[in-house]
């Protein structure tokens, strides 16, 4: 009940975009998927593959989990790249004005 409660609040901050479409496109080859879902449709013959069974209907949590983390990772670097930028900026604004005040003197 606690895990459906978590769901439903995140589902009310998604955007439409992620409502609509909320994953990607897979990025596997049309053979790779068949042979990916041909390894998922076999009977599991070693105990880790019979646990991991059971959390099959966790797949799309972790794949919006793994979205989310990449965003965040491309938002860190982004903000990273503005910081140097705007550190370079001020830096030349800076020397503008040093220029602009021995030139008047």
């Amino acid at each position: 009940q606690r895990v459906l409660r978590l769901a439903e609040m995140c589902r009310r901050l998604e955007t439409e975009e992620e409502k609509v479409l909320p994953f990607y496109a897979s990025s596997l080859a049309e053979g790779e998927q068949r042979d990916a879902q041909r390894v998922l449709e076999e009977t599991p013959a070693e105990p880790l593959a019979w646990a991991m069974r059971d959390y099959v209907g966790l797949e799309r949590f972790w794949q919006r989990f793994n979205k989310a983390k990449l965003e965040e990772q491309a938002l860190v670097r982004e903000r990273a790249a503005m910081s140097q930028r705007n550190r370079r900026l001020r830096e030349l604004l800076r020397q503008y004005l040093a220029g602009i005040s021995v030139s008047q003197e």
